[in-house]
């Protein structure tokens, strides 16, 4: 049986970047992905993610995304490649909404630079966008979009480079801890290691089975429009954007090659039971109320989807996620429940899980992002 310092469960965002930031500290690191790198069956895929830093779901996530920048930044440059585009972040939606209160918040508190643009601005300087009169308009200058599947294959090349050994297409059938380390039998033979990191995703129930953790997986949709102007392309200044409308939030992004214009919707989302039987198919209930958003706030693109994806939110009960030590084994580590907005985060939290699996504890601030929060606890 081969043993290594950690192992590694899950390479997907955050597992790719787990093993990275272990490999590179020197750890002899074994990561283990049931499907190959950068697949799309679980919720690290469609092309891009948006990355920001007005966080209008807590303030608190702020200083871990200037680590998360720098860090992005690191990558980039031991890559050698562009993973990181900083097309700038429109956000639009009520005054007194969640997104801009909560935009507002993150950016006073933390004296981020955010630009209140006019509606006869916006018409002017992103002609591709449309709001309704009566909403406020923001503008982030340093956010973007991230290539996320090229991001998780560069994790995973300087996670090589640095040492690791990575074992995909490979099932985890079952893990044992105790005070002498931890055991992981897989399809492929059994493995050993001093600790464990499990990033799971939408499998995190099943692989922390015995903490009962309140997750739930959804169902996600993403289509991309095909037929738009010139305007609506990042080579002409179109950004990211995010607009609270019509009761939900909804999010996209510029055309930025040859699938065009992508488009999702954040809130909602049917349960998924089971991981293992995603339903991939596109349904007329899926594309309605995208396409309406697109008639309502994107007066250049036509209702044409091309390419069309589905993916997984795991959410929390309070939408923040799980990064914490096992609650019954100090050496076994943890991230879970990202809820559709983590992937942003991915290399800090892979430093984080680093730290917490190979020093027990870590400076970055998480203390609101524990296992044992009120808001997970049994009620």
């Amino acid at each position: 049986m081969r043993t290594y310092d950690v192992i590694v469960l899950g390479v997907g965002g955050m597992g790719s970047a787990a093993l990275y930031h272990l490999a590179r500290r020197g750890a002899r690191t074994l990561g283990i992905e049931q499907f190959g790198i950068a697949h799309d069956r679980g919720s690290s895929h469609g092309g891009t993610r948006i990355c920001r830093k007005a966080y209008f779901e807590h303030p608190d996530y702020v200083p871990l995304l200037h680590r998360a920048y720098e860090l992005w930044d690191e990558l980039e440059a031991a890559a050698g490649r562009e993973l990181f585009r900083r097309a700038g972040l429109l956000l639009a939606g009520p005054a007194d909404g969640q997104i801009i209160r909560g935009v507002r918040r993150s950016a006073v508190e933390h004296g981020l630079d955010i630009q209140e643009v006019g509606v006869a601005e916006l018409t002017k300087r992103f002609p591709a966008l449309a709001v309704d009169p009566e909403m406020c308009v923001l503008f982030e200058p340093d956010a973007g979009y991230l290539r996320v599947e090229d991001c998780v294959r560069a994790h995973v090349e300087q996670a090589l480079r640095s040492g690791a050994r990575i074992m995909s297409d490979t099932h985890v059938q079952h893990w044992s801890a105790d005070d002498k380390g931890v055991v992981v039998n897989t399809s492929d033979g059994q493995y050993a290691a001093a600790a464990l990191v499990i990033c799971g995703g939408a499998w995190s129930s099943r692989l922390l089975a015995g903490l009962g953790l309140p997750l739930e997986v959804r169902r996600k949709v993403l289509v991309w429009l095909v037929d738009f102007d010139d305007e609506c392309r990042v080579e002409r200044g179109c950004p990211v954007f995010a607009i609270e409308s019509g009761g939900g939030f909804y999010y996209g992004f510029p055309a930025i090659d040859e699938q065009g214009m992508k488009i999702g919707q954040h809130f909602g989302g049917e349960t998924v039971r089971d991981p293992d039987e995603l339903d991939g198919v596109l349904r007329p209930e899926d594309e309605q109320p995208l396409l309406g958003f697109v008639a309502r706030h994107l007066p250049r693109a036509r209702p044409t989807i091309g390419h069309r994806a589905v993916c997984m939110y795991t959410m929390t009960p309070d939408e923040h996620f799980i990064i914490d030590h096992h609650r019954d084994r100090s050496n076994v580590v943890f991230a879970a429940g990202f809820s559709g907005h983590g992937f942003k985060f991915s290399p800090v939290v892979g430093s984080v899980l680093a730290d917490l699996a190979l020093d027990g504890r870590t400076q970055e601030p998480i203390a609101f992002l524990r296992a044992s929060r009120p808001a997970l606890q049994p009620r």
